[in-house]
């Protein structure tokens, strides 16, 4: 009886949520829809439009806002996009990043009493109001019973009953999309566990907590590159606590000379290749929020709830696809792809596909920041592969997601900066291509 209960509150609650998604959707598209056509009828009558590029990025933040968490994070990535995107949309869009309205204070007491229920309480100082606010968590200041300053991650309360509804509902449409003719080829089940387990394991904050400590290792031989130390003993499901790191500062372009905005490129690109081809731990979230530098410029990655683990023959295999591709080797890219692919389809026409792979490559080989556009890259691969039923492992769309999440700042930083060419020094430290299949 009891389990049967639990699906019925399951359902409704499920029910509840996508009326709900549906509701705030369709009120949102008519207020984006008929300002869109405002716009359109004042350029035709010689208007520019007037501020409806602004009102509209307001627009887009308050329904994201109201959507939820699983919202949010679309579109703190999309305001990464300053490159694809007008600065109306990115500008309000990047707000959420650390800025998303908090809970209650009364909610964020509660949440933190009842974390450290049953023990000691851990802090001689606590300050109720957060630092910074983001999808999942809000930040606060703290001090410790022995005087360390320290930051507090709180989960936001009941975040984890919307997000598993949220993913639900995400796993009903990927189903849906399987069932069209045209797409049933394309591993939509497979990846949607893949993607959609990943962004659920950021409520897990004990699992962040041993991914800080994993990348403070892993990135503590680049020099220039800090991680916040948690402190395990005052981590719990729904809290980390590690050390302050105070003074952070965000970067402009406009804030630094040519030489400077270079230094902080490089810096990125290789903290990212490290993860990537190295060692395998990548974060997948570097969005401005998550990622300063402090007064002595050294790189501070904050947040690693959106970190990934990579298996060894996936990080191997895109060290490989990437080296080759820098090398403008098509023939080889081909090959990493059809030996690391997931699923392959009956009706596959491999020739083809490493002709058409090979002139992609071809066109990518060698171009810097400001020409090579990774989203139109990749879309371009994903397309490729669905065409000639050779789909990737699902894990591949976490490398790809690391760099696009960051190709837009690069971009604003340096236009110039060759992305393949500074990958090639990581990638030969331990990672030179692999032999394969001989070419014909």
């Amino acid at each position: 009886m009891k389990e049967i209960t639990g699906r019925l509150l399951r359902v409704a609650g499920l029910t509840l949520r996508a009326a709900r998604v549906g509701a705030i959707v369709s009120a949102y598209g008519l207020l984006l829809g008929a300002s869109a056509a405002g716009r359109l009828g004042r350029r035709r009558g010689g208007d520019g439009g007037g501020e409806g590029g602004v009102k509209d990025g307001e627009r887009w933040v308050r329904m994201l806002t109201r959507l939820g968490p699983s919202f949010i994070k679309i579109g703190q990535l999309v305001s990464t996009r300053r490159d694809l995107l007008p600065p109306e949309m990115t500008g309000p869009l990047a707000r959420l990043t650390d800025s998303a309205p908090p809970p209650s204070g009364r909610r964020i007491r509660l949440a933190v009493r009842a974390a450290y229920a049953g023990r000691p309480w851990p802090f001689r100082e606590f300050v109720w109001e957060p630092v910074a606010c983001g999808s999942i968590a809000t930040v606060h200041e703290a001090v410790t019973r022995d005087g360390r300053r320290v930051a507090v991650k709180v989960r936001r309360p009941g975040i984890q009953t919307v997000m598993e509804r949220d993913f639900a509902l995400t796993r009903a449409v990927m189903g849906a999309l399987g069932a069209v003719p045209k797409l049933r080829q394309m591993p939509f089940k497979m990846m949607h566990e893949q993607v959609g387990s990943a962004i659920l394991r950021q409520l897990d904050f004990s699992a962040e907590a041993s991914a800080l400590t994993e990348l403070r290792a892993n990135l503590s031989g680049l020099g220039n590159v800090r991680v916040p130390e948690p402190l395990p003993g005052l981590c719990t499901p729904e809290i980390v606590v590690m050390e302050y790191i105070g003074d952070l500062r965000r970067f402009g372009p406009d804030d630094l000379d040519a030489a400077a905005r270079r230094q902080v490129v490089r810096a990125v690109l290789t903290a990212v290749y490290e993860m990537l081809f190295i060692d395998g731990v990548v974060h997948c979230d570097l969005h401005p929020g998550n990622l300063y530098f402090d007064e002595r410029a050294d790189l501070v990655i904050l947040d690693a709830g959106f970190v990934i683990r990579l298996p060894d023959e996936v990080r191997r295999s895109f060290a490989d696809f990437f080296i080759n591709m820098a090398m403008g080797d098509g023939w080889a890219c081909a090959q990493v792809v059809i030996e690391s692919a997931a699923h392959i389809a009956d009706d596959r026409h491999v020739p083809d596909f490493r002709a058409a792979l090979t002139e992609l490559v071809r066109e990518a080989a060698g171009t810097r920041s400001g020409e090579f556009d990774l989203a139109r890259f990749a879309g371009r691969l994903f397309d490729l592969q669905r065409r000639f039923g050779l789909f990737p492992a699902p894990e591949f769309a976490f490398p790809l997601l690391s760099l696009l999440v960051i190709e837009g700042m690069i971009k604003n930083f340096d236009s110039g900066v060759d992305f393949q060419a500074e990958a090639v020094p990581v990638l030969r430290r331990r990672n030179m291509p692999r032999e394969r299949t001989a070419r014909p």
